[in-house]
């Protein structure tokens, strides 16, 4: 029904949720003027504590995996797609910050874990030790995320246009961590302790 694709821009608003503004501001924090200013877990972790961390973590990917569990349950793999890339981009670029959003990484990882769960659970298997030998958030997740469409390619229920959005994704994802990717290949991307 058409009327269900107007839960795309209800998946964007979601998406646009300041869940690393509201848990770091409730133990003092802003993590947009501290540590690396990006408003994700990372560098909530590093600024607020592990515990502000794992909520934002498990809040970010939360705006992605409930729009796409949602809209799969209604109307099949394309609405969920369509809305779990909406709240991404609702997280990376939201209107209520002029743009100027997290990195994706969880938000992406919500929605694959609803319709790409071996493609998740692969990647979360590859990212663990990623973590324990380099000690770089931002290394896996770029890892990650350019693994992320070939998975999908081979997964097979995948359609051709999967693969697109899964390419555009990681596209996306990647080159808001060009900064990341910049620290790294001179040697000063911090370590995660």
């Amino acid at each position: 029904m058409i009327l269900w694709w107007l839960l795309i821009p209800v998946s964007y608003a979601l998406g646009t949720f300041p869940t690393a503004h509201i848990v770091a501001g409730l133990v003092g924090h802003d993590p947009t003027t501290e540590g690396s200013g990006n408003p994700g877990a990372t560098n909530v972790y590093r600024v607020a504590g592990k515990k502000a961390g794992a909520i934002v973590l498990i809040g970010d990917l939360l705006k992605g995996l409930t729009p796409s569990l949602v809209c799969l349950l209604i109307d099949g793999r394309s609405l969920a797609l369509a809305a779990g890339m909406a709240a991404m981009v609702g997280h990376v670029a939201p209107i209520t910050r002029k743009f100027n959003g997290g990195k994706g990484v969880a938000t992406l990882a919500g929605l694959s874990w609803v319709l790409y769960p071996f493609v998740a659970l692969g990647l979360f298997i590859v990212w663990i030790p990623l973590m324990k030998l380099f000690k770089r958030a931002s290394l896996g997740s770029i890892i990650m995320v350019l693994l992320f469409p070939v998975g999908v390619l081979i997964m097979p229920e995948t359609r051709w246009y999967e693969v697109i959005v899964a390419a555009a994704a990681s596209a996306v994802v990647t080159i808001r961590h060009y900064e990341n990717i910049k620290r790294l290949f001179k040697g000063e991307e911090k370590a995660i302790e």
